[in-house]
């Protein structure tokens, strides 16, 4: 198993960017904005998880916890009572706690989620906030998730951009989620690199462009509509 490695920082205008990726973290306009549109509108959240008492998403890159906290704020706000979510996110290059308290510390809509995440996230990579659990798996994703006994109602896939970070998106990895996918369970991404499309189809999703965040042109969403090749 490969050993989770740090992540080297540089900021820029308050924005965490990856000096080994070469990659910001989120959108240098609205990161909170970003998360909304792409993978929360992505997966068609909240209106899946109505009315269900359970319901999972898993998420190839954690980063800043952006994503999770904007997903915690909208369960809150909208699941039925007494249902959990269960939250399970890929990383390899883990931040600080402090970088990541750092990161979310602009947006006052999710201070409370952030106050919860970096209060109970001290090293720990399982945690309960109220009815929400996070585990957070360190490792390279390609060993990770193919080991992952879950199967997720949606995927964030938001590994850096797939020109600088081409692992997160390979072939593999895409047929692992998809096996760990379950039926007609929804997967969103900022990409529409070809590459992605073609991984993506390949794994049994069908796909829908959708207008992107920001300058950004086009998202996809992918809807598991056929077995994964084994």
């Amino acid at each position: 198993m490969t050993a989770p490695l740090t992540q080297d920082l540089s900021w820029e205008d308050g924005v965490p960017v990856s000096t080994r990726f070469d990659d910001p973290y989120y959108s240098r306009g609205d990161g909170l904005a970003e998360t909304r549109h792409v993978f929360l509108g992505g997966c068609d959240l909240p209106a899946r998880w109505q009315g269900r008492e359970a319901f999972t998403i898993a998420e190839l890159g954690f980063g800043t916890g952006l994503n999770f906290c904007a997903t915690l704020a909208e369960w809150k706000a909208t699941a039925q009572p007494d249902a959990r979510l269960s939250y399970t996110s890929f990383e390899l290059y883990p931040l600080t706690v402090q970088e990541i308290d750092r990161a979310l510390a602009v947006w006052t809509e999710i201070a409370d989620e952030r106050t919860a995440l970096v209060t109970a996230w001290q090293g720990a990579s399982s945690i309960d906030i109220g009815p929400v659990s996070l585990t957070v798996i360190t490792g390279d994703a390609r060993e990770t998730v193919p080991a992952w006994p879950g199967h997720a109602d949606a995927w964030y896939l938001d590994g850096f951009a797939p020109s600088r970070n081409p692992q997160m998106w390979e072939p593999p990895l895409l047929d692992a989620v998809a096996r760990a996918s379950a039926p007609d369970a929804m997967a969103a991404t900022y990409s529409v690199a070809g590459a992605v499309r073609r991984g993506l189809e390949g794994a049994g999703f069908t796909l829908e462009r959708l207008p992107g965040y920001g300058r950004k042109r086009e998202m996809l969403r992918a809807i598991k509509t056929t077995p994964t090749p084994a």
